[in-house]
Formats: structure tokens, sequence, C-alpha cells
């Protein structure tokens, strides 16, 4: 993704004021996991920056459209994804002290040029929204283990019996077969 600058004006240094800007940010494609996400379209997004008095606070949202791969039969689905542009920037470069309630890494350095980067907001916002199974429907039948047809077309014509099959070739299969009883040791917990 391209950097997204913004320039503070010099009237933002003032404590209580507030600025708002918004565009679009062409995302590409993102990785989130073991899934791609691709974005057809530039996201929309807009944000209102504020001087709390020692730092500027960033907020705002970023809308778009993904397409990505069902995680079950992956077919190509499209999600809309909407994520909150949260930052914190501190004014006074690298002297400025933080806050004693923030950690490291809730925080930015204003750079000395005052132009913050909502690039890795925007991508955080979104990374934050997707979801960490997409499916494109909750009750998606999957793939056939078999076969690999997909199932939410219909039975495939594997039936039983290629079920069977599968299983032999697990390795796990042959715990099928074990009998465990139904006693339990003496001592052991029920």
């Amino acid at each position: 993704m391209e950097p997204i600058k913004i320039a503070i004006p010099n009237e933002l240094f003032s404590p209580a004021e507030m600025a708002h800007f918004e565009g679009e940010a062409d995302l590409g494609v993102l990785k989130a996991g073991p899934d791609l996400y691709t974005f057809t379209a530039p996201l929309a997004w807009s944000a209102d920056i504020t001087n709390t008095g020692d730092a500027l606070l960033v907020t705002g949202t970023a809308e778009g459209e993904a397409v990505t791969s069902c995680a079950r039969c992956l077919e190509d689905v499209t999600l809309p994804v909407t994520g909150d542009i949260e930052g914190y920037f501190l004014i006074g470069g690298e002297d400025a002290e933080a806050p004693e309630d923030m950690d490291e890494d809730e925080f930015d350095v204003l750079p000395a040029d005052n132009k913050i980067d909502l690039a890795p907001l925007i991508t955080a916002a979104v990374l934050l929204e997707v979801p960490l199974v997409p499916l494109c429907r909750d009750d998606c039948q999957g793939l056939c283990t078999a076969c690999g047809a997909n199932l939410n077309e219909g039975p495939c014509g594997c039936g039983p019996a290629a079920a069977d099959d599968v299983d032999a070739a697990n390795p796990f299969a042959v715990l099928k077969g074990l009998d465990l009883g139904a006693e339990a040791p003496e001592g052991a917990a029920e």
C-alpha cells in the first residue's frame, strides 16, 4: 500500500483543535493468516485528528469490499469490511513523554515533518475486521474429502464406500478399533 501522508496544519497544534480528512486507499491484496483478501476497488476512509494537548488523536473509519476464498468450499466470497482507524501521535519529537497508562506499542511520535502516514492505521483497521474463517454462508457444506466435489451444489457420487476408503488411508483409522472398555482404573477420576 502506498503511503497516505496527512500534513498537519499549524492550527492543529493548539489544544482542543480538530480537523477532518477523507480520501480513498488502494489496498490491493492483504494477507491475513492463510487467507488473501483482494480489494477490487479503493477503500473509502475518513479520519478526524484532534489535539489532546500532548498528542494528536486519530480516529475514523475505512470501508470497502474484499474478495477471498471460502474456507470450506473454496468459492470466491465478497465481504463488506468496515474498520475503525485509531492512532495516537505524541507531539514534541523523541523527547515527548508518553502517558503513564500507555504501553510503547500504543502510540507513535509525530514525525519531524509533521506528516502522519495513515496507511498503517488503515491496514490495521481492515485486518482487525476480516473474519478468521471466511465463509460463503454460515451453513456451507464444504468439499467432499474423497473427490473434492462442492457439497453445496448437491451430494457427490462417492457414496459411503468412498468415505471408508478415506478412513483406511487415515493414520488415525486404527483408533476406531480400540476397545477402551467401560471400566476405569482404580483411582481414576470419572
